[in-house]
C-alpha cells in the first residue's frame, strides 16, 4: 500500500532542470553515482519511489547530493543522512556532502553511520492530484533582502518557478533595490515587480506588514521568504534557509504540488516544511514568548495554553491571504516594531512567528506540511515531537559518553502523583480553613504565592527565596508567632512529600549511570531548603552519590542564567565533559545552550500528554484550583509521563 502511494505521488510532481547534462562535472557525477550504487548506499529506484521521478537514475543521484547537505533526505534504506551529520558534527559545519565524506573518508576512519530510520511517520498523508487550474491562482512572492547575495538565490527559483507571480520585494538598501529591479525585471515568470527600500526594523515582518500587507489581501497565495544566514564554528551558514528555501521555493517536485494542494482544498491555509531537522528537539516550543502573545490572544481570541505550537519556525511560509486576514488588514507602521538589535528569544517578533498558525486555525484553516525524509505532504502536527522518540536504551546510550550528568530534579527525578505543584499549597489552605484561620483553601494558596512573589519582588530578581523566608512573612500577615509558622511550613512540605512519587526510569538510569562511575549532579530552581530535597530525593529511592546545587540555598538560580555561570566554572576547573537533562524549555535547555552547556531537554508530564493528543483541557494552567479536576486526571497525566520520551 505504502509502496504504490508513493509511486502515485511521484508520478503527479514535476522537477527543475538538473544541474548538469554533460561534459566533465556530468563524467565526474556519473563516476560517484557508479561508486554509491556499488557501496549500496544509492538506490535510484528507493530513492525515486520517495522524493520524484527524473529523466534518469544519475540525475535522481545529483538531486540527492544538492540537497543532502541541508535537508534530511536519505539516499537510500541504508543510509542515515540526519544520522551521519548529526554525529559528525563537523562534517555539517564545514558544508560537506555526507555521503560523499562517507565513501571517500568516513568509512575508513571509522565514523559510526546506520540504516535510514524513520523518527516520525505522519498520520495522514496528503496527495495532489493532476490539476490544471492551479496555474490560474493569483500568487504574490514576497521577499525580503537584507544580504546582496540573496538575490542570485531567490533569481534562479524565479527563473523555474512553475508558473507567473507577482514579485513583492523589500530591500535592506538602495544598491539591492536597483540590482534586484535590473535582474528580476525580464524574468519570464515574474508578471509585476514591485520593489522598495526599507530601514532596518521589524526584521522580515516589519517591512512585509508595512509595505505590502493590505495589498496582499487581493490574491489567493502569497509566499514569503527572506534572506537567513548565521555564522558560527569559523564559517557562514545558510543551512536552515537552503532547507526552507528548497521545500518553499525552489524544489518543483514540493512546489506545484503545494500549489495543487492549496487550489483542491480551500480550507487550506498554510504550509511550511517540518521544522529543520538541527533544530533543537524543543524548537517548537513558546519558550519565554507568552507574554509577548497576550496582544494577539486578546484581540484574535486564540488560545496560548499548549505549551507546543506547530508554526513556521524562521518566518518562511505559504499562506492563503484570507486566512492571515486579521494580521495583514491591520495598518502597521514601523514605529510599531521593536528596534533593533534584539535578543535571540523573547520579543514581539518572535511571539509574532509562533501565532501565525493559530490565527490560520482560529479562522477555520488548516496547517499543512512537507516531510522531507518520508517526501510526504501531511495535516499531521505531531511532527513537532518528532524528536522525543526515545527509549531507555538510546537515552542511556547518550548520557553514557559524558563524565558529569547534571540532573533537574522536579518532573525529571520526581513526580507529584497529582501532578499540580500547587496542591500540597490547597491541602493546606483546607486544613487552615478548618482551623478558621482563612476564608477558603484558594485564598491561602493565593496568599501563599502573592507572599512568595512579594519577597522575590524586593529582591530585584536577585537572590533566591527560600520556603522559610514565606513563612516568616505569612507569620506576620496571619499574625501567627514563629512556632505556629514553622509548624505550618513543615506541614506544606509533608503534603508535598505524601505525593512525591519516582519517574523510575530515571532514578534507573541516575544508578546506572552511577555505577560506571560517572559524576551525578542535581540542580533545581526551588523555594526548599537543601535537607528538604535531600529528602524527596531518598524517598524516590536515589542512592547513588551525588552533588546538590539548590537555588534557595545558593541565591542563583537556572532560570536567571547565574546558575549555569556557576556551573560552567566547576565544569572548567574540573576539565571533564558535561550535559544537563531536565524538562523546563527555558531555564533547563535554552539558557543552558546560551552557557555553552549541553544539555538534553526531555518532556514534561503535561507535554507528553499533549504530544500524545490527550485532551488537555484537564491540565490546569491559570486560575483557581479544581480539585476534583486534579483527582481525576492528574494520576493520568502524571504516571503517563513517567519516562519522558516516546519509546518506553
Amino acid at each position: 500500500m505504502m509502496r504504490r502511494l508513493l509511486k502515485r505521488t511521484a508520478s503527479v510532481l514535476h522537477r527543475a532542470t538538473p544541474l548538469t547534462r554533460k561534459g566533465r562535472e556530468y563524467r565526474r557525477l556519473k563516476r560517484l553515482y557508479r561508486l554509491a550504487t556499488h557501496a549500496g548506499v544509492f538506490d535510484p529506484v528507493w530513492y525515486q519511489q520517495y522524493y520524484g521521478q527524473f529523466e534518469n537514475d544519475i540525475y535522481a543521484f545529483e538531486d540527492y547530493l544538492q540537497k543532502a547537505p541541508f535537508a534530511n533526505v536519505n539516499p537510500s534504506s541504508r543510509f542515515d543522512t540526519e544520522h551521519y551529520l548529526r554525529t559528525h558534527l563537523d562534517i555539517y559545519h564545514s558544508g560537506a556532502n555526507p555521503l560523499l565524506h562517507y565513501l571517500y573518508h568516513g568509512r575508513m576512519e571509522g565514523r559510526a553511520a546506520q540504516e535510514a530510520k524513520p523518527r516520525w511517520i505522519p498520520s495522514r498523508v496528503m496527495v495532489a492530484n493532476e490539476t490544471t487550474s492551479w496555474q490560474q491562482q493569483r500568487i504574490a512572492v514576497c521577499l525580503h533582502i537584507y544580504y546582496p547575495d540573496f538575490i542570485e538565490k531567490f533569481l534562479s527559483c524565479l527563473k523555474h518557478f512553475p508558473c507567473q507571480v507577482d514579485v513583492f520585494v523589500t530591500c535592506a538598501s538602495e544598491q539591492i533595490c536597483r540590482d534586484v529591479k535590473r535582474r528580476y525585471s525580464g524574468l519570464r515568470r515574474v508578471a509585476k515587480l514591485q520593489t522598495v527600500t526599507v530601514p532596518n526594523c521589524g526584521r522580515n515582518f516589519g517591512p512585509l506588514l508595512v509595505e505590502f500587507g493590505e495589498e496582499l489581501l487581493k490574491y489567493d497565495l502569497m509566499c514569503h521568504l527572506h534572506s537567513k544566514k548565521s555564522l558560527y564554528s569559523g564559517r557562514e551558514q545558510t543551512q536552515w534557509f537552503d532547507y526552507l528555501n528548497q521545500f518553499l521555493f525552489k524544489d518543483l517536485h514540493v512546489v506545484s504540488c503545494l500549489l495543487r494542494l492549496f487550489d483542491e482544498h480551500p480550507t487550506l491555509g498554510i504550509y511550511y516544511p517540518t521544522s529543520f531537522w538541527m533544530m533543537p528537539s524543543w524548537v517548537n516550543h513558546w519558550t519565554c514568548n507568552k507574554n509577548f502573545a497576550q496582544e494577539f490572544a486578546d484581540n484574535w481570541g486564540i488560545d496560548l495554553q499548549d505549551n507546543f505550537i506547530s508554526y513556521p519556525v524562521g518566518g518562511m511560509f505559504w499562506a492563503r491571504p484570507q486566512a492571515l486576514k486579521p494580521l495583514l488588514e491591520r495598518k502597521f507602521s514601523y514605529a510599531d516594531f521593536p528596534p533593533e538589535p534584539l535578543p535571540n528569544d523573547g520579543s514581539w517578533l518572535h511571539a509574532l512567528e509562533r501565532v501565525l498558525g493559530l490565527l490560520v486555525e482560529k479562522g477555520g484553516y488548516k496547517q499543512f506540511f512537507y516531510h522531507p525524509p518520508a517526501g510526504h505532504f501531511t495535516d499531521d502536527t505531531s511532527h513537532i515531537f518528532a524528536g522525543y522518540h526515545k527509549p531507555p536504551e538510546q537515552l542511556f546510550a547518550e548520557l553514557r559518553r559524558f563524565d558529569i550528568i547534571s540532573f533537574d530534579v522536579f518532573d525529571t527525578i520526581l513526580r507529584r502523583k497529582f501532578n499540580e505543584p500547587d496542591y500540597a499549597k490547597y491541602l493546606l489552605g483546607c486544613y487552615l480553613q478548618e482551623q478558621g484561620l482563612m476564608p477558603s483553601a484558594q485564598a491561602f494558596v493565593s496568599l501563599r504565592n502573592e507572599t512568595e512573589f512579594a519577597i522575590r519582588k524586593a529582591q530585584n530578581s536577585t537572590g533566591d527565596v527560600c520556603i522559610s523566608e514565606v513563612y516568616a512573612k505569612l507569620a506576620k500577615e496571619m499574625a501567627l508567632d514563629s512556632d505556629h509558622a514553622q509548624s505550618l511550613m513543615d506541614l506544606e512540605f509533608d503534603f508535598d512529600l505524601q505525593q512525591i512519587e519516582a519517574k523510575r526510569e530515571m532514578v534507573d538510569l541516575v544508578h546506572k549511570l552511577a555505577d560506571l562511575g560517572k559524576t551525578i549532579w542535581f540542580v533545581s530552581d526551588t523555594y526548599y531548603q537543601q535537607r528538604q530535597v535531600e529528602t524527596l530525593l531518598r524517598k524516590v529511592g536515589v542512592a547513588a552519590p551525588y552533588r546538590l546545587f539548590v537555588s534557595s540555598e545558593m541565591g542563583l538560580r537556572k532560570d536567571r542564567g547565574d546558575m549555569w555561570q556557576h556551573i560552567k566554572d566547576n565544569v572548567s576547573e574540573l576539565d571533564m565533559s558535561f550535559v544537563h537533562v531536565g524538562d523546563n524549555v527555558r531555564s533547563d535547555a535554552q539558557l543552558c545552550g546560551d552557557y555553552g552547556l549541553t544539555n538534553l531537554h526531555i518532556l514534561h508530564p503535561n507535554d507528553k500528554w499533549q504530544a500524545a493528543g490527550m485532551p488537555t483541557h484537564c491540565l490546569r494552567s491559570q486560575g483557581e484550583i479544581d480539585e476534583a479536576n486534579i483527582l481525576k486526571w492528574g494520576p493520568l497525566v502524571s504516571n503517563f509521563g513517567r519516562y519522558p520520551f516516546f519509546g518506553d
